[in-house]
């Protein structure tokens, strides 16, 4: 595909949450996997600047080569992919990772927290002055990065892990966005962090429109160069709420009392709706398990939950619980591309 040709845009959906412990990239690790089994074509994208789904993704050998070896011309990581925005460049395309033949990794880097400060000036250049061509390519560097290797590895849809903070990377991942996926716990901490996340959410898509608006304004009629620019809709088709395991110091009691309280919170702060005393679980896609028994095993055999198989360890009730792990994904991954309404048929 030649960079001049049109775009057309594949769906972009990312987990996000300003809060860390919410279980985000073990979601997007698994929707991605999932995706996958059901025969959809994913391309996963890491732009958490801990870069921890990658690692999630490969081992430690892979990850040295990944991140020591020189990139030569063909960039390995999405920070490899912008650095050259940081001066006068433009982005290159990735070396993506196939995990899968419909599973393929833009890996993260340690490295992306340096692209920080450009994206935080540039947004800001996005409405001063005539010369909008380069701040414009740094905010939307992912965006444009993202579709064209979506296209070129024929994904369907494009999963982000994203970071846990309100940072200028998290706003350029958002921007990127069509479809919100918000995950939480069942705890104070969730319920009191869509209180930040909502208006975050409603803040950063003003600001983008406004910045689309100046775009149009000194584009048009000009002769400076054209590239498609993202709507940054960052729909929020709901959340999944991950169970907390027993614990002597927070009691299942404890964790129904936010549970309850979660779908008030989020119909108010995230859809901006003024919730009733009947207000329901509509907005919650899910509720997932802790899988407990089952998280080191995937770790150490560094599979998904539902792929454990006898060598792994997955005996006995340990592959009960896997069977019931690939039932509850099958059923996640299935109900948010319908709220998402994104047409994908799975062959399952």
């Amino acid at each position: 595909m030649q960079r001049g040709d049109p775009l057309v845009s594949v769906p972009v959906l990312t987990f996000f949450n300003s809060n860390g412990g919410v279980g985000k990239t073990s979601l997007a690790y698994h929707v991605a996997w999932m995706l996958s089994e059901l025969e959809c074509s994913v391309l996963v994208t890491d732009l958490d600047p801990q870069a921890t789904l990658t690692a999630t993704f490969l081992d430690e050998d892979a990850l040295e080569r990944l991140w020591d070896s020189p990139s030569g011309f063909r960039p390995r990581t999405i920070y490899d992919c912008v650095e050259a925005l940081t001066e006068f460049g433009d982005f290159v395309m990735p070396e993506l990772r196939s995990i899968t033949p419909r599973l393929q990794l833009l890996p993260g880097s340690l490295s992306l927290a340096k692209f920080e400060g450009n994206l935080s000036s540039a947004w800001m250049r996005c409405l001063e002055g005539n010369n909008l061509d380069h701040p414009f390519r740094i905010v939307t560097a992912f965006w444009q990065v993202m579709q064209y290797s979506a296209v070129q590895c024929g994904a369907k849809v494009v999963l982000v892990d994203s970071g846990s903070s309100l940072s200028a990377i998290n706003r350029s991942a958002l921007i990127a966005t069509d479809f919100v996926v918000v995950p939480l716990r069942a705890d104070l901490v969730s319920r009191q962090g869509l209180r930040i996340l909502g208006p975050t959410l409603n803040r950063w898509r003003g600001d983008w429109r406004q910045r689309r608006m100046n775009w149009s304004k000194h584009t048009r009629g000009s002769h400076q160069s054209v590239f498609a620019l993202p709507e940054g809709g960052m729909e929020p088709v709901g959340y999944v709420i991950r169970r907390h395991g027993v614990r002597l110091h927070r009691p299942v009691v404890a964790d129904d009392r936010w549970a309850r309280q979660i779908p008030s919170e989020y119909k108010r702060h995230v859809l901006g709706q003024v919730p009733n005393s009947e207000s329901t679980t509509a907005d919650c896609i899910a509720t997932l398990k802790p899988y407990r028994s089952l998280v080191s095993l995937g770790q150490d055999a560094r599979r998904p939950i539902f792929k454990l198989s006898v060598a792994d360890g997955a005996i006995g009730s340990h592959a009960a619980a896997r069977l019931e792990a690939f039932k509850d994904f099958e059923e996640l991954v299935k109900e948010i591309l319908r709220r998402a309404n994104i047409p994908i048929s799975v062959n399952r």
